[in-house]
């Protein structure tokens, strides 16, 4: 009942205070839960559901079973397409963290010893955090557009650059039908969209992490190889874990980037193909595939999770 009409000696029962505070936790949480559960849970129910139906965008939808899993798992398409999207998967975070990692410490600590600071950046690293953040200011359409631009055959900058220095036989189609090329090009595009997000992450993190540390790690003669290793890579391991999932979602993403950049017969990734299939009225079996991604987007999660657990460390 209502705090008000409930009677005294109820009030002081310890087991009364304890449901009034779970009460106040649920009636502050119910709207937003709410909301959750009608624009994010209600989705996903829905594409499940619908991938075992015969959807085509009408007013009725059939239901079939798994005749559209079977039909995803006959469908050499799709296969192609997954393969193309796991080596993103697994090369994308690598690349992406790694580059993150390796010009946030060069920003927080790789810098000479200055008067005064045992630690410190590299000079100018206030501006180096805005030149690597600056793509993510940019619309992924917008980023996909200047790099085609760039990987043209005939007109693009590389290729022009290439042969302006006299390296023409390095000059190549870089999206003009080979599917290593054009991989290469989407992971370029790929990591160097998303590196300055990580670099001001790992940035905050490396920042959060106490001079003393440092102090005592180079009065024990450690050299930066050593510090980053023993002391910085520890220190931020769950921020690194974080980014890892983040950036492999990412890398199971690429839509827009491979729709706009690459063309259809050079390159096709899973959500490329899925979108294919919305197209061309094939709701059900694109849910489906839409299903199918989700799964290994939480399987990968998982996993990562599993793998890169480790003692937390405090300080």
């Amino acid at each position: 009942m209502p705090p008000r009409f409930t009677p005294e000696r109820v009030k002081r029962d310890r087991r009364y205070r304890t449901l009034d505070k779970y009460r106040f936790i649920a009636g502050f949480l119910a709207l937003p839960l709410a909301f959750y559960a009608v624009f994010v849970i209600s989705p996903f129910l829905q594409a499940i559901y619908y991938s075992f139906t015969d959807w085509d965008g009408g007013a009725t939808a059939d239901f079939v079973g798994l005749d559209n899993y079977r039909k995803l798992w006959n469908d050499d398409r799709f296969w192609d397409s997954a393969k193309t999207s796991v080596s993103l998967l697994v090369a994308a975070p690598v690349i992406t963290l790694s580059l993150g990692i390796f010009f946030a410490y060069m920003i927080t600590a790789g810098g000479r010893h200055r008067r005064g600071q045992a630690v410190a950046g590299v000079v100018g690293s206030s501006f180096y955090k805005v030149v690597y953040f600056f793509p993510q200011v940019l619309s992924i359409a917008i980023v996909a557009v200047v790099w085609m631009r760039v990987f043209s055959t005939r007109s693009g900058l590389l290729n022009g650059s290439l042969g302006a220095v006299g390296l023409d036989g390095l000059e190549k189609p870089w999206l003009g039908g080979d599917y290593n090329l054009a991989l290469f090009a989407t992971l370029t595009v790929l990591c160097w969209s998303f590196v300055g997000f990580y670099v001001v992450l790992f940035s905050a993190a490396m920042g959060a992490i106490p001079r003393d540390l440092y102090e005592a790690a180079l009065l024990d003669g450690a050299g930066r190889a050593t510090t980053f290793f023993k002391v910085t890579l520890p220190l931020i391991w769950d921020t690194v874990r974080t980014g890892w999932i983040y950036m492999g979602i990412q890398a199971l993403d690429a839509f827009a980037i491979v729709l706009v950049m690459v063309p259809d017969h050079a390159l096709k990734v899973t959500p490329v193909f899925l979108y294919q299939r919305f197209r061309e009225g094939q709701f059900g079996y694109a849910t489906a595939i839409g299903v199918v991604l989700l799964v290994f987007s939480v399987v990968f999660s998982l996993i990562i999770m599993r793998v890169g657990n480790r003692d937390r460390i405090e300080y």
